[in-house]
């Protein structure tokens, strides 16, 4: 009896602590593919809007989010941690000292997650932000102080700590990728032949077409995984068992 209760706290637990994650942990890989796929197709790129593009981008888009989150970090990075803690500064710790040549890659490793942490959070909410321009463009002038309000809002929240910035982006990131799901099932629905963009043919056929202007807008799908590493960062908040469950 006293184990049955054990093992259903435990699950308690690990779904509580998956709620919480989903919230801190995914809320920006959860909008990521939205900003990488209209980038793709910028003028600058030169890509046109064809029906072998747009399998070619989002076969790539696909196989980055499964090389790159589920392969990479998912089923190997998350078993490199120190003490349960994850990310480039618990690795940097580990380094021995008398190794100047380790040392200066992790503080590189440590610059770049500094400038990640920078750049990622406006480069997010500005791109979700820029969905108003999709209702109407009256909304134009709003977008970039709509922006401002809402990283200075996620700035004071982020007092709470953690485990209350989770508890209230759970709910609203549960929405959004029920959402996100549901409408994408529907155009499935619609137009079913979208599903051979799984196939990485395409992506590969997409290099072969495209060339040089095919590594240019590889720049733009590389956007898709932004937030990846903190499934790793994040390990000493939730633990990986966590994460890979709300993955």
């Amino acid at each position: 009896m006293k184990d049955d209760r054990a093992q259903a706290s435990d699950r308690a637990r690990l779904a509580r602590l998956s709620f919480i994650a989903l919230g801190v942990v995914y809320g920006d890989i959860g909008t990521s593919p939205l900003y990488a796929f209209r980038e793709a197709f910028h003028p600058e790129h030169g890509l046109p809007v064809t029906p072998d593009a747009v399998y070619g981008v989002l076969s790539l888009i696909v196989w980055s989010l499964i090389l790159i989150v589920s392969v990479k970090y998912i089923a190997l990075v998350m078993r490199l941690d120190n003490r349960g803690e994850g990310g480039i500064l618990a690795l940097l710790a580990l380094l021995p000292r008398q190794h100047s040549g380790l040392v200066m890659l992790g503080l590189f490793g440590a610059a770049l997650l500094y400038g990640d942490g920078v750049i990622t959070p406006a480069i997010s909410v500005l791109g979700a932000a820029e969905g108003l321009e999709v209702v109407t463009r009256a909304f134009v002038p709003y977008v970039v102080p709509f922006t401002v309000a809402i990283l200075i809002g996620l700035g004071v929240l982020q007092r709470r700590g953690t485990a209350g910035v989770g508890i209230v982006f759970g709910p609203i990131m549960l929405v959004w990728f029920l959402t996100i799901g549901v409408l994408g099932a529907l155009e499935i629905a619609r137009t079913a032949s979208i599903v051979m963009a799984l196939n990485p043919w395409y992506a590969a056929q997409f290099f072969v077409r495209h060339g040089r202007e095919g590594f240019h807008v590889l720049g733009a799908v590389v956007l898709v995984v932004t937030g990846a590493e903190a499934l790793y960062a994040d390990m000493g908040h939730f633990g990986a068992k966590p994460i890979r469950l709300a993955w």
